[in-house]
């Protein structure tokens, strides 16, 4: 058996352009899928899969390490998410084929299934105005769905330091949202690389009053040993891990010991395999993981295959039931999240098909971004695009005649 091509399609979800990839071989009907988006850089990733296709065309997808390390050692270039994103999008469409070529689930050839199915967490659920009253009522919302764990970032637009409104206004939100879901709701405090080391200690220092089960990424990937610091400042447990790009980054991390909660993201990561070596990292650093995913629904399909053999799973992230209603659309057996908990299939392979005719009723947006640092991002409308100089002269006399207070 042997790859033949990839086909790529850009979707227009419209806070991330979503790339998903049909690798085909040369069998009669036999392909498979995966998925390489990354935020604000749908066409740029969906560029390097096609550049990389000498490296994989030809091969035979069984050999999953050989078309990894000649996608990624053997060109010698380092091009971080942007190209681990391209290779994961073709190693998870190779394991997908293995899979159906088989007859077996993903994870039943990577020590089978361990797990019946994965506590789930729910992430992108507070789209709205950013006040204590919003996020309680939406959170009251992801409750009443069954969830036992939600996530949320309550910061705005803050980066490295936040003044006393601010502050105050954060941490009003975290506790509205605990007041309204009770203690035996689990709480994940998003950071998003917000912070300064001593900003993210205060924060986290103010956080432990409402028992949350991480404060994630209070600082920057980039340097390590800053993350490190908070973790070893804070009483709060840190979580981080979904930016990095290669298990060097996780050994590096570990090496401290002092953070036990990991987040790889198997697009970042390069595909399945790198994910799960990394879970084998952390169990040996008595770690569990959390693995990212706030990407499209072969994402989420990947994500799951991975947890379902993963015997330190701690939860799983998924976004699927808070993004635009024709998600479910597009593949013929969506994710569902029954009383907390994602049940894992049967199926071969990914266990999902794309639906392709949806595909192209969602075209690809270059406004399709989520802008963390912009005010209002909460929302997840995309980046807005500057209005017209016409349009921007009416919108300011208008703001000019409303009433001060």
């Amino acid at each position: 058996m042997r790859i033949t091509r990839a086909t790529t399609y850009t979707v227009g979800n419209p806070w991330k352009n979503w790339l998903f990839v049909r690798l085909d071989t040369d069998q009669p009907g036999l392909y498979g899928i995966g998925e390489g988006t990354l935020n604000a850089f749908a066409k740029t990733v969906e560029a390097a899969v096609h550049e990389l296709a000498p490296r994989y065309e030809g091969l035979d997808p069984f050999q999953v390490e050989t078309i990894f390390q000649r996608m990624t050692r053997d060109l010698y270039s380092e091009g971080g998410q942007i190209h681990m994103s391209a290779v994961a999008a073709v190693e998870v469409a190779c394991w997908d084929i293995i899979g159906k070529a088989t007859g077996r689930p993903i994870y039943d050839l990577l020590g089978g299934r361990y797990h019946e199915s994965l506590p789930a967490y729910a992430n992108g659920w507070y789209a709205g105005p950013r006040t204590p009253e919003s996020f309680a009522e939406r959170a009251r919302q992801v409750v009443d769905r069954g969830y036992k764990a939600l996530k949320f970032d309550p910061f705005g637009a803050n980066y490295r330091t936040m003044d006393p409104t601010e502050r105050r206004l954060s941490l009003a939100i975290v506790r509205a949202v605990r007041e309204e879901v009770g203690p035996e709701i689990e709480l994940m405090i998003e950071g998003h690389c917000r912070f300064s080391v001593g900003e993210a200690v205060w924060v986290g220092e103010r956080l432990a009053e409402f028992t949350p089960t991480w404060f994630e990424e209070p600082t920057h990937h980039l340097k390590i040993d800053a993350v490190v610091e908070v973790a070893r400042k804070i009483t709060v447990p840190v979580a981080t891990g979904e930016s990095f790009s290669s298990t060097h980054q996780f050994a590096e991390l570990l090496a401290h010991n002092a953070v036990s909660i990991l987040q790889p993201e198997p697009g970042s990561m390069g595909g399945i395999w790198r994910t799960r070596q990394v879970c084998a990292m952390a169990d040996a650093h008595y770690g569990v993981v959390a693995p990212h995913n706030a990407q499209g629904p072969v994402s989420t399909a990947t994500c799951v295959q991975i947890g379902a053999c993963t015997p330190n799973l701690l939860v799983q992230e998924i976004f699927d039931e808070f993004n635009v209603p024709w998600e479910r659309d597009l593949v013929d057996h969506p994710a569902e999240v029954i009383d907390g908990r994602i049940p894992v299939p049967n199926r071969p392979g990914l266990g999902v098909e794309l639906n392709w005719p949806e595909l192209e009723k969602h075209p690809y947006q270059v406004a399709n971004f989520l802008p963390l640092f912009a005010p209002g991002w909460e929302r997840r409308e995309g980046e807005k695009k500057p209005p017209a100089p016409e349009a921007a002269a009416v919108a300011a006399a208008d703001q000019d005649a409303v009433p001060a207070g």
